[in-house]
């Protein structure tokens, strides 16, 4: 018996002198208490750092509060709950956690090793606002972090957590006129973080990358123009983050008539006194409410998406004009098939966007992704499918398909992201020269679909050109058209959708229509040119334009 137990306390010993040494390499101090977190292949990293106290029970629709501190050392080796929703079945990164209310935490990964000063970049996700978080594995930072970098990501909360208004919450101001844009309050926060603790795991506060693809790119803009947020940050990156305008034209006051509504749908009385108590004590689930990116759902408006309030957001086409914006060196592009098509607020979208920085004085790189892996096996690169690129994942997010090529570009494609992370300038050794860009000379670097690297002159600059001033047109014939009217739009007018129905009757009567209504038939083109073939987009054109639009 004695030699048993003799056994297992050598046994406990050796594991404790096994496990000492990357618990303790890993073991860091910040503002608020020590953390550990995992070391493994060369990366140290740290999951599920609070930034902020959990937005919960009175904290539910308030601004980030501080974090209570703690003395004994946190354990930090997994994520935390991704902010509370209804999982997007079909998005391009799944979440790798069940969502949940508490959610305020990042994530750190960093090259073994006591190199400081590093570069660092911080990951802002997408998903509409109403989706996305910062576990799905696509989003992983081990392979940037190799490549001499910290990599931060974190979340912040979507939906009606994220985007929610009251007459109530207004009238207690809890928070100094900071009301209603929470997810943006959460970004700050956790770039403001970043800046108070980086250091500590060996990154340079100085040297801040933002990056943020679709609804993370459209917040790269809100940061860019936020008087919140200047100085947290020195370089950006805007991935299919739209035309640098405001979306949506929502106000305070349309965001408390959508909060009102929701209550109503709840059976409180806006006006009830203890309409805001009440609303506080529904469960997570009913507050999300079904909500995701493919079900708004019926009858009056209860959700609106972040909008302008002045204070945090403000308009970007007037702050971008009057130069009310931190300049600094950014990055913007598309992919090749992004939503909208050439014309739309993707690609068109970038292009503006480089036109109108460039014209600025504001150093410029602009890019087009058009790889598609081997596995997918149809032309063009949909929206978001340069994530994996980017943070050279392609081995996590295509698993056994994966190619040398894939690969390969993944490779390359990261050296660019690393660069620019490190300098504001992405260009390197061995790489295909970047050049910045001019409105006069529209230059541009294309992902190509052969996995190589092409810079030079736009060669879609022309057509968008050309395709912007047909929108314009369309817009001003005040006609339901293929370019400008959205699917739901036609869908919703019974004239519109039996032209719809005679023209695409597989399309219409499909289980996926409802994920559409917020595209046009030009970007339904883009998504699926062998259904919404050209010639069918110009005959629904012509009978669409012998309608008069529903008011």
């Amino acid at each position: 018996m004695k030699i048993v137990v003799a056994r297992a306390l050598l046994a406990s010993v050796a594991l404790a002198s096994a496990t000492a040494v990357p618990a303790q390499e890993t073991q860091v101090r910040i503002d608020t208490g020590p953390v550990a977190g995992s070391a493994a292949d060369g990366v140290l990293s740290w999951k599920g750092i609070p930034f902020a106290q959990p937005p919960v029970g009175e904290l539910r629709w308030r601004a980030p509060q501080p974090v209570t501190p703690w003395q004994a050392v946190r354990n930090t080796r997994q994520y935390s709950a991704d902010c509370m929703q209804k999982p997007f079945p079909s998005d391009a990164a799944p979440l790798g956690t069940t969502p949940a209310e508490d959610c305020l935490y990042a994530n750190v990964w960093r090259p073994a090793g006591g190199a400081d000063k590093l570069p660092v970049m911080v990951w802002i996700y997408g998903g509409g606002f109403v989706n996305g978080g910062a576990s799905p594995p696509t989003y992983a930072g081990d392979n940037l972090a190799r490549q001499g970098v910290v990599f931060v990501s974190f979340n912040y909360r979507v939906g009606r957590f994220g985007t929610f208004a009251f007459p109530a919450l207004t009238a207690a101001n809890a928070d100094g006129g900071m009301l209603g844009n929470y997810g943006t309050m959460d970004q700050i926060a956790a770039l403001k973080w970043v800046q108070r603790n980086i250091a500590a795991f060996g990154g340079d506060p100085s040297n801040v990358t933002i990056i943020g693809e679709s609804a993370g790119g459209m917040s790269v803009h809100h940061l860019l123009t936020s008087p919140q947020s200047r100085g947290l940050f020195a370089k950006a990156v805007i991935m299919s983050g739209g035309d640098g305008t405001s979306t949506g034209g929502k106000t305070l006051a349309d965001a408390e008539q959508a909060g009102a509504n929701f209550a109503r749908r709840h059976d409180i009385d806006p006006a009830a006194p203890d309409a805001l108590q009440r609303l506080r004590a529904l469960t997570a689930e009913q507050v999300t409410d079904g909500l995701n990116l493919m079900e708004r759902g019926t009858g009056p408006e209860t959700y609106v998406g972040p909008f302008v309030d002045g204070k945090l957001l403000v308009d970007l086409e007037k702050a971008y004009a009057a130069d009310q914006f931190n300049r600094v060196p950014v990055m913007v592009g598309a992919t090749s098939a992004d939503i909208g098509g050439k014309s739309g607020f993707m690609i068109a979208g970038a292009s503006n966007v480089a036109d109108m920085l460039a014209d600025k004085g504001v150093p410029v790189h602009e890019y087009r992704f058009s790889y598609v892996a081997d596995s997918i096996g149809q032309p063009g690169a949909q929206h978001a499918a340069e994530i994996p690129y980017f943070f050279d994942n392609t081995a996590i997010k295509y698993g056994a398909d994966t190619t040398a090529k894939d690969a390969a570009v993944g490779k390359m494609v990261s050296r660019y992201i690393v660069n620019f992370v490190k300098t504001g300038d992405p260009n390197g050794t061995g790489l295909t020269v970047w050049p910045k860009h001019s409105r006069a000379g529209d230059e541009i670097i294309d992902f190509a679909a052969e996995g190589r690297a092409v810079a030079g002159r736009d060669p879609w600059g022309a057509e968008i050109s050309d395709e912007q001033q047909r929108m314009k047109a369309a817009m001003a014939s005040g006609k339901y058209n293929s370019l400008t009217t959205s699917i739901g739009v036609l869908l919703d007018d019974p004239a519109a959708k039996a032209v719809l129905t005679r023209h695409l009757p597989q399309f219409v009567a499909g289980a996926q229509v409802d994920m559409a209504r917020g595209i046009t038939l030009e970007a339904l083109h883009g998504y699926a040119p062998a259904m919404a073939t050209r010639e069918k987009l110009t005959a629904i054109d012509a009978e669409l334009a012998t309608l008069t639009p529903a008011t």
